[in-house]
């Protein structure tokens, strides 16, 4: 008897511990991290969609070119999968940002079903009685780190009409959700402390200045400083330099070419007599106005090119005022990499600029 008890005791602890085992191996499966590149974005929907008027609204407002570069390139670079593609191949559904785009009119949808599941009865009432509400935000549905945007409308037409509405906001959460990869890509090799105190010596502003980066000249007198790149492929420079604010000229289109091309006049090639100068003439020169930790900054973006040489390439300035000194302080990026597609590497100068503070 003894020894029979002893049976059903091991018995029950074996199928104790079985069961213990398979829950404890559960929860060590992994979850997998969401993949994929800066400024891409996988559009899911059907077919119909992606091929007919909404497509052509999403590819115009999401793909458009990146302003302003010399060779044309995507502001977003999109893909496209029907529910089934995914399915079909498991990697699918393992991409960093998904935009799901779904007319509720067709019942027989798979990318509706696939909304209405994925953001609930309550938000699919909500949208058959509010016309406001069209466009939902989830995370991490198949993988860490994933970023879903859901846009739907009662109709293709509506459907149009939200994305011509929302598609600036879409791009700035896709930007944004690369932020942590883009800032990862910049300092992997940290920040340059030396450059650090130079430029807060100099200019009395804080910027955060990749390690890679090195001083290529500074001009006290005329309170200039030149930081450059330099790899195989790339040549990135940026320029700092402080000046008195004398009137609201100093901050027009005209007034910042002039500046810019007063720092073009330090760099030079090879050959003798040769300068950087902007082009405004095979594209324009383009300016908007934005706030940068509470200053009030003038953004211009355009095109480069070597007098007397075969260079050339897209720059980025931001002009800010400062008042409390009576200063602006221009900060200009310029990118030279032949053969290259240079979005994202602008991209990184307008985050290296984005960490500026006085």
């Amino acid at each position: 008897m003894k020894g029979y008890f002893k049976n059903i005791f091991l018995f029950l602890g074996l199928l104790l511990f079985v069961g213990c085992a398979n829950d404890f191996t559960d929860k060590l499966t992994p979850t997998p991290v969401a993949y994929g590149k800066i400024n891409e974005l996988v559009l899911v929907g059907d077919k119909n969609i992606w091929e007919g008027p909404v497509g052509d609204t999403i590819r115009y407002y999401l793909s458009s070119a990146y302003i302003i570069l010399p060779q044309p390139e995507p502001t977003l670079d999109i893909r496209f999968y029907e529910p089934k593609d995914l399915i079909e191949v498991q990697g699918r559904k393992n991409y960093r940002s998904y935009l799901f785009v779904g007319d509720f009119s067709d019942e027989s949808s798979p990318t509706t079903s696939m909304i209405k599941k994925d953001i609930g009865s309550e938000a699919v009432y909500r949208a058959g009685s509010d016309p406001t509400f069209n466009v939902s935000v989830g995370n991490n549905k198949w993988a860490k780190d994933q970023l879903l945007i859901y846009q739907f409308a009662k109709n293709q037409n509506e459907l149009i009409d939200n994305i011509r509405k929302n598609a600036a906001t879409i791009l700035k959460r896709v930007n944004a959700h690369d932020d942590e990869i883009v800032e990862a890509n910049i300092y992997q090799g940290g920040v340059n402390g030396e450059l650090v105190s130079l430029v807060q010596a100099k200019m009395g502003v804080t910027l955060k200045v990749p390690y890679d980066y090195f001083l290529a000249m500074e001009d006290s007198t005329n309170n200039v400083i030149w930081l450059r790149k330099e790899t195989d492929f790339l040549t990135s420079g940026i320029f700092i330099k402080k000046f008195p604010y004398e009137s609201q000229d100093q901050l027009t289109k005209a007034g910042i070419k002039g500046q810019l091309n007063k720092l073009g006049l330090y760099v030079s090639t090879e050959v003798e007599g040769t300068y950087k100068h902007i082009n405004d003439v095979d594209l324009p020169m383009y300016a908007t106005n934005l706030q940068l930790n509470g200053k009030f900054v003038v953004e211009t973006r355009g095109i480069w090119e070597m007098v007397d040489d075969y260079m050339g390439g897209p720059f980025m300035s931001f002009s800010i005022l400062n008042p409390e000194k009576n200063e602006i302080l221009l900060v200009e990026g310029f990118v030279h990499a032949p053969g290259k597609e240079k979005r994202d590497y602008m991209q990184q100068l307008k985050h290296i600029f984005g960490t500026l503070k006085f």
